[in-house]
């Protein structure tokens, strides 16, 4: 009998479908085709120059060329410890700061730490695509808890409370959210956390979209907010959103000192250190004002209103307006099985997946469809994408949506 050439947990794992959408996208422009891309979470602006110009000048020292601690470099470590109080109010030592290749490798250091095979992690939907595949990968079960436009995507305690079973460990807690921007009033986080507290599970909370809300909506870190959760959370953040530093590959978490040495271990033989040049540049940014990601938000808002504005204006969608990060979260259900006209002829797409698909074939716009983030039925777009070609994509939907029979 044969071996499989690929193994079974691997194979298991889907494809990142915002990166997929954003590569097509990309290769679909590179070839001349005018797309507009609504997909990757990624802002439009340059890395601030003074973040630049430090890995500059750290690429020119030598002591940089070399290998450095796998957890992070010590100085880096103390800054991210300093700006996480200085932010949300939580105190943590250097020691309790791992820094990682991006915000995707300390949320599978995170749960390849705390997990043991048959783990149950509640994870509210819609959620980051990421999320259940490194549960999985990690040998845990991801419990999804579906919260609709209707509630505003925010999960309620008797939801989680329905989903409660022995083998929970783990609380996942997003705010502000990917995919749907929705921000937990700070009333919610207490009440959540306070349950996830009573139940004696440990707290997974990502924060790296806690510089972007709107409307005066706060952000309240759940770890600050609940201090009954004692040493049984873990913060993860980075450098990427706030910066505009997607490409660097600069994360962390933040966590109970024996969790962070052990994913520390497992870091070290995965990747060793993060690259030296982008961490001496997280250094900067960290340490640095928030001036870059103030005059981010400003253009962020003024294209989170007339995203909002544009796709409500289309018959069968309803779009919420998100009061956090980039990204707004539509509800096409009206749409599906509808009749829309293509180059192959009529065509009724009975998923949002199909719905995607049709519209970069037909009006060359790239959104991401709900089942990349739970159940199908709607449509992820980032606004993190210059006006010109925001309004320009909107009035491709406008133009192809409304055609809808």
């Amino acid at each position: 009998m044969s071996a499989a050439r690929i193994s079974q947990r691997i194979s298991a794992i889907a494809e990142s479908a915002t990166l997929a959408v954003d590569a097509k996208a990309k290769a679909l422009k590179a070839a001349g085709r005018p797309v507009i891309g609504f997909g990757a979470g990624e802002p439009d602006f340059p890395t601030p120059g003074y973040i630049v110009q430090a890995a500059i000048e750290a690429a020119r020292q030598p002591k940089y060329h070399r290998y450095s601690p796998a957890g992070g470099l010590p100085e880096l470590k103390q800054a991210i410890a300093d700006k996480t109080f200085r932010d949300s109010g939580y105190q943590a030592a250097a020691s309790q700061v791992l820094v990682t290749n991006g915000g995707k490798q300390a949320v599978y250091n995170t749960f390849a730490t705390l997990l043991d095979p048959g783990d149950e992690v509640i994870v509210p939907t819609p959620f980051w695509t990421t999320y259940p595949e490194a549960i999985r990968l990690a040998g845990g079960v991801p419990v999804e808890v579906f919260a609709g436009p209707e509630q505003g995507y925010l999960v309620t305690v008797d939801q989680l409370e329905a989903a409660l079973t022995e083998r929970t460990k783990i609380l996942l807690f997003v705010s502000p959210s990917n995919p749907t921007g929705a921000v937990y009033s700070p009333e919610q986080v207490k009440e959540i956390g306070q349950w996830a507290a009573s139940k004696g599970l440990w707290v997974v909370t990502d924060e790296i979209y806690e510089h972007l809300t709107y409307d005066g909506v706060p952000f309240t870190s759940i770890a600050t907010a609940v201090p009954e959760l004692g040493d049984k959370v873990v913060i993860l953040n980075g450098v990427a959103k706030t910066y505009a530093m997607t490409g660097w590959r600069v994360g962390w978490m933040i966590g109970p000192a024996d969790v962070i040495k052990a994913a520390t271990n497992l870091q070290s033989h995965a990747t060793s250190n993060v690259s030296n040049i982008p961490q001496v540049a997280a250094l900067a940014a960290v340490s640095g004002p928030l001036t870059a990601v103030d005059e981010m938000k400003v253009a962020f808002d003024r294209r989170r209103k007339a995203i909002v504005a544009g796709l409500n204006a289309i018959d069968g969608v309803d779009c919420p307006t998100p009061k956090g990060a980039f990204y707004v979260y539509a509800d096409v259900r009206a749409l599906l099985g509808k009749e829309f006209p293509s180059a192959n002829g009529p065509v009724r797409p009975a998923t949002s997946a199909e719905l995607a698909a049709l519209i970069l074939d037909e009006v060359e716009v790239a959104v991401v469809p709900g089942e990349a983030f739970g159940p199908s039925g709607y449509l992820r777009l980032s606004y993190a994408l210059g006006d010109d070609d925001l309004a320009t994509g909107v009035a491709r939907l406008q133009d192809f949506l409304g055609k809808a029979k």
